[in-house]
Formats: structure tokens, C-alpha cells, sequence
């Protein structure tokens, strides 16, 4: 059946199975789409040891990706606001295949080629701007934390990365890793076309997308929870690819000790996401988002001083996991309360992409202060910095908005 045959939108009342139904399709074409999308992490001591490469060309190389795929979710998100994530899922899914087929048979030999490979895998890291939208129409405004938390957690697709890909290099080659994920996706992608249905009485946006972008950027709100994602999600992005390398040079870990110690990591953040926006319909964003950022605070200034792993800097990573786990799911908990239904899309591309730039930086600067200073610590204390600020701003212009907004204000207008 060709995909002009089968109706976009399900016109149906939407039934809890129909969400649910709707809701896990998107979670795991999120999370294939960042299992692809993380590929190159787990393999950056393998490939910084195979062509020789210093400190920072290895954290240039896992950050290529998350640059592009934030950056990308901007116009991703705006083109989901206008055709939905019936299209949108499958489209991002099957153009992945071809950077990850390319980096696992021919990509691999050279720091070159290995960048243009990460350029374009960064378009699996768009799929999250594609699946908020998504899921925010298919649920009412009390439960949309909760849900688009569920989705959040596709996430984990990371772990899937950080737990099989070292195995699977070590076993059958380096090929293997990325052949499967190419499959995984195909099959997905053929999935979503089939299955995949946008919300009744999803509306089209008029006007060309430049001039809806400009409508987004003119919002409070689209920049007020940029800033807060760039702390919560860009600082879960930014240990997921840089954990191994950090756990390797601080603590002496083997490679698969610290890439089994980042999936723990990921995981944990991972279950706590639908936590955050599940406590978010319950309570209100500004203020899990407030508590989330004081156990930032607190973790990254223990971790400065480099504790003892065991158990120290062990509860001090994964209290981090779980408050920025949760953080994240609170900061879109905010979007789903106070964005308008017809630019979702739109707020979710900008905000997805400052959570993404926010995980950029981060891994580079501690690649050059390491290169420099042999330690990490100014740049824990810089995150520490951060997350207190973060905080402060939260706890007065965020909470004043979300005071401002009326029940059923925001998302539902």
C-alpha cells in the first residue's frame, strides 16, 4: 500500500490505546534514531588509539554529531509543524541509514572521513523535534508532561549504543555495529510509514516557515526554555559522549568498564525523564526544574575535586544522571503548558537545539582544559557555575511565567 493510499491523520477519537499505540512508536523511532545517532562515542579511545589522535580531535569527533543534530532539530521542527511526524519519523529514519552505512564500511579509516560520516549521522539526533510535536497533539494538556517525558526516555537509545557497539567491534569487526543499526532503522522506518498516524484535528500552519520561525523567536518562552535545556539536556548530552573518555583519564577504567559505566549513567536519566514531567503535571515545571538544578549544582562541585569513585564520585554521577534526567523532562513539561498547539514544532526545534549545543561545548573545553592542565576539574566547576545560575533564573523569570499561565492557557490555545 503506498503511503498516499493510507489517511495521515487518524480521524477516530483518540482512545488510550490509539495514544498508547501512537506514543510508542514515536518513543522508538526516537530512540533508534539516538542509538545511530551515539554511535561514534563509544568507539572515540578506539579511534583516538587506531589514527593516533590527540585530546581534543577525539572530542571534536563524538561532537560533530551532537552540533549537527541540534542544530538541524530547528528546521526539522518547523517542517513537522507543517507536514507531522507521519512523515517526519520516517523520512529522518531512512536518510540516517545512509551516514551510518557509510561510516561502518568506509568511513572508519581516516579522521576525515570520519567527520563528514558524523556530519550527516548528526540527522538522527533530529528526530526528538520531530516526535514532541507528535505526542503533544495526541494528549490532553494534564498528561502531556507525562507523556512526552515517555518519550524523552527514547533517549536510552544511547545506552543501547554505549552497551553493544564496543562488543560488537570486539567480536566481528567495525562494520558490525553500524550494518545493524542500518537494518534496525530500515525496518522502523517502513513501521512508521504503515502505522504511524498523526492527532484528530492536527492543523496545518500557514505562512512560510521562515516567517513562523521568526513568530517562534519573538516567544519568552522559546528562549527562556532553551537556556534551561541547554543546562539539563545539553549536560546529560555532553557526559553520554564524553563519560568514557573522562572515567578513562581520571580513574584508569578500561575502555568496556567505562562505556558499561556511561550506559548506567544514560539510564538512569533515562527513567527519570517521564519522572520529571510526570512531577511536572503534578506540582509545576519551575519548581522540579529548581530542585533538579541544585542537585547539578551540588554533584558537579563534588566531582570537581575528583573524589574516590567508590562511592563518592559514584552517587555524585549518578545523582546528576537523575536530576538532569529529570530537569529535562521538566523543561518540556514547560513547552507542552505554555507553548501555543501551532508552533510546538517550531519551539521544540530551538529548544532541542540549544539542548544540543549545550552538550557540544562542554565535551571540547574538556578536551582542551585535560590537554592543557591534565585535569578536568576547572571544567566541573564551570559546570557547577552554571547550574546554580541556571537555578536562580528559574526560581524568579521562569516561575513568574508559569504562574502567569491560566488552566487550559499555552499548548491547548
Amino acid at each position: 500500500m503506498g503511503l498516499s493510499a493510507v489517511p495521515a491523520t487518524d480521524d477516530r477519537p483518540p482512545t488510550t490505546g490509539r495514544r498508547a499505540l501512537m506514543l510508542g512508536l514515536a518513543t522508538v523511532g526516537f530512540a533508534l534514531n539516538f542509538w545511530a545517532w551515539a554511535l561514534l562515542s563509544p568507539l572515540g579511545p578506539r579511534f583516538k588509539d587506531d589514527l593516533g589522535l590527540s585530546a581534543f580531535q577525539q572530542a571534536l569527533l563524538v561532537a560533530v554529531p551532537v552540533v549537527v543534530g541540534s542544530v538541524g532539530r530547528i528546521p526539522v521542527g518547523a517542517l513537522t509543524d507543517r507536514f507531522g511526524g507521519r512523515v517526519m519519523f520516517p523520512l529522518v529514519s531512512a536518510v540516517t541509514i545512509v551516514p551510518v552505512l557509510f561510516l561502518g564500511l568506509v568511513g572508519h579509516t581516516s579522521l576525515a572521513a570520519l567527520l563528514v560520516g558524523g556530519f550527516f549521522l548528526g540527522v538522527g539526533g533530529t528526530a526528538f523535534a520531530v516526535g514532541v510535536p507528535f505526542v503533544n497533539l495526541w494528549f490532553p494538556p494534564e498528561r502531556r508532561g507525562l507523556a512526552i517525558g515517555i518519550f524523552g526516555a527514547g533517549m536510552g537509545g544511547t545506552a543501547i549504543s554505549a552497551l553493544t557497539t564496543v562488543k560488537l567491534v570486539e567480536r566481528w569487526g567495525v562494520a558490525t555495529p553500524f550494518v545493524v543499526t542500518a537494518v534496525v532503522l530500515a525496518v522502523y522506518a517502513v513501521v512508521a510509514a504503515v502505522l504511524l498516524r498523526d492527532a484528530p484535528g492536527r492543523t496545518v500552519p500557514t505562512g512560510s516557515v521562515a516567517a513562523r520561525m521568526l513568530a517562534t523567536a519573538r516567544l519568552p518562552l522559546t528562549w527562556q526554555a532553551s537556556a534551561l535545556y541547554a543546562v539539563a539536556f545539553g549536560g546529560f548530552v555532553a557526559f553520554s559522549v564524553y563519560l568514557p573518555a573522562y572515567l578513562g583519564a581520571a580513574y584508569g577504567l578500561t575502555q568496556a568498564d567505562a562505556a558499561n559505566r556511561m550506559a548506567g549513567f544514560v539510564l538512569l536519566a533515562v527513567v527519570m525523564r517521564p519522572v520529571g514531567g510526570w512531577l511536572s503535571d503534578r506540582s509545576d515545571p519551575a519548581r522540579v526544574l529548581v530542585a533538579c538544578l541544585a542537585v547539578v549544582t551540588a554533584g558537579a562541585a563534588v566531582q570537581a575535586f575528583t573524589p574516590g569513585l567508590v562511592p563518592l564520585g559514584t552517587i555524585a554521577f549518578l545523582a546528576m544522571a537523575a536530576a538532569l534526567g529529570a530537569g529535562s523532562g521538566a523543561v518540556f513539561a514547560l513547552v507542552a503548558l505554555l507553548a501555543p498547539a501551532d508552533k510546538v514544532g517550531s519551539v521544540t526545534g530551538v529548544v532541542g537545539a540549544a539542548g544540543g549545543l549545550g552538550g557540544f561545548v562542554p565535551p571540547l573545553v574538556m578536551g582542551a582544559l585535560y590537554g592543557a592542565l591534565s585535569s578536568y576539574a576547572l571544567g566541573l566547576a564551570a559546570l557547577a557555575v552554571v547550574a546554580l545560575a541556571a537555578l536562580l533564573f528559574t526560581a524568579t523569570a521562569v516561575r513568574r511565567a508559569v504562574r502567569a499561565a491560566t488552566p487550559g492557557e499555552g499548548a491547548t490555545t
